[in-house]
């Protein structure tokens, strides 16, 4: 059963990469500039703070996964990345009319990757947790299992790109690195 889970985690955590990297980047950053609209600066904040969530779930639960104390502060993330989450989307109405609202295709993306998200959290919890007679017990060992080691390598190759997009949110603040983050999105429509 672990074999599986590590191999549905995996697929689960690129699938969530991948959209997040469309939507958080191309979209919010690159597209519509969301940090440059007063309205929805308050929404690139909650997502400056999800990227970083992320990274420190990526951290603390996916890549050091046999660390119980690590595991036990990423549940804390897990819990804090959903009250953001939460905050988010109730934000997300106002924060997107300077563009008429959020047009349904991205309300769609926003579905599928938050679904992969915590789905890849989920099926690592049922991975990481195991409940017995003896009551609740949080595995440590994972060698044996073949696909973790694709599952951690996946998880340590996400880890420089989530570092580098949580920079980003906030890079885009300073206005000599908007100046130039600009003449590249100039550039290049």
């Amino acid at each position: 059963m672990m074999e599986v889970a590590f191999i549905i985690s995996s697929i689960l955590l690129i699938s969530y990469s991948l959209l997040a990297v469309y939507d958080g980047v191309y979209l919010h950053l690159y597209k519509y500039l969301l940090y440059q609209h007063k309205e929805s600066r308050f929404e690139h904040f909650t997502h400056t703070i999800r990227a970083f969530l992320f990274t420190g779930i990526l951290i603390s639960l996916f890549i050091n996964i046999e660390n119980n104390d690590l595991f036990l502060f990423g549940c804390v993330l897990i819990v804090t990345d959903i009250i953001t989450l939460l905050i988010d989307v109730y934000v997300e109405k106002d924060s997107r009319q300077f563009m008429g609202g959020l047009p349904r295709w991205e309300y769609m993306i926003h579905l599928f990757v938050n679904g992969f998200h915590f789905a890849a959290i989920a099926v690592f919890l049922v991975i990481k947790i195991d409940f017995d007679s003896k009551g609740i017990r949080l595995v440590k060992n994972f060698q044996q299992i073949e696909s973790f080691g694709i599952f951690r390598f996946i998880a340590i190759n996400l880890l420089p790109g989530a570092i580098v997009i949580s920079l980003l949110h906030i890079l885009v603040y300073s206005s000599k690195f908007k100046y130039y983050f600009n003449k590249i999105q100039l550039k290049c429509c």
